[in-house]
């Protein structure tokens, strides 16, 4: 069972979540918060697997919220809720360490699927958007270093198809690998560069060369 904190400062939102979630059969929401701060101790309390984070709340918003857990749990999965897309603090949040982000009027089996591959360590995250964020955060540090760092050939394989926003079962076709191992790949990416999700893995391989601005590899 998936377990879920909900953090929402509008009650009848959080109740509308809970139910899309729990309809789902293998999720369950063992927190709801009101503001940040509530969101914080409700983290700290439960240690669910995710974190569905509304960004615009009282007291303590959902970016500050998504930095004080991550900060306290470094592995804590937030998926930003929203209610735009163009939302400046999505791009600041997923910055700071969160997986992915729903805008609220998604459809409930897109809310479920975000819940599931977060539980995973996926994000689920539209190209559009990723295209985005690589954007904006290689505009922030256009003189970032571009040598690769100290990774495997195999480990700069997976890096360039997370690059072009690939899932770990896209990168297994295309490298004729299992997801277990894949996973296993992914997770030396993370480790060796400090990065705690995909979407930084994305930015990094745009900044190292791996892929270009059509998201396309560089690389024979």
């Amino acid at each position: 069972m998936i377990r879920v904190v909900v953090a929402d400062d509008q009650a009848l939102v959080r109740a509308g979540v809970r139910m899309m979630l729990e309809a789902a059969g293998d999720v369950t929401v063992c927190a709801e918060a009101a503001d940040g701060a509530q969101a914080v101790q409700e983290a700290e309390r439960h240690r669910p697997d995710v974190v569905l984070m509304d960004l615009r709340m009282p007291r303590v918003d959902g970016l500050e919220a998504t930095r004080r857990i991550l900060a306290a749990q470094p592995a804590a999965r937030i998926v930003v809720l929203t209610t735009f897309a163009e939302d400046e603090n999505v791009y600041a949040a997923l910055r700071a360490g969160a997986l992915g982000f729903l805008v609220k009027d998604d459809p409930p089996d897109r809310m479920v699927e975000a819940v599931r591959r977060a539980a995973l360590g996926e994000p689920l995250l539209a190209a559009s958007v990723l295209r985005r964020v690589v954007a904006r955060a290689l505009a922030a540090e256009p003189d970032a270093p571009r040598v690769p760092p100290g990774l495997t050939e195999r480990e700069l394989q997976v890096l360039t198809l997370v690059g072009m926003g690939l899932s770990n079962g896209e990168i297994g076709e295309r490298l004729h690998l299992g997801v277990t191992t894949v996973k296993t790949h992914v997770a030396a990416v993370m480790e060796k560069l400090d990065l705690r999700n995909r979407t930084q893995a994305a930015v990094v391989a745009h900044r190292l060369g791996l892929v270009d601005a059509d998201f396309r590899p560089t690389r024979p």
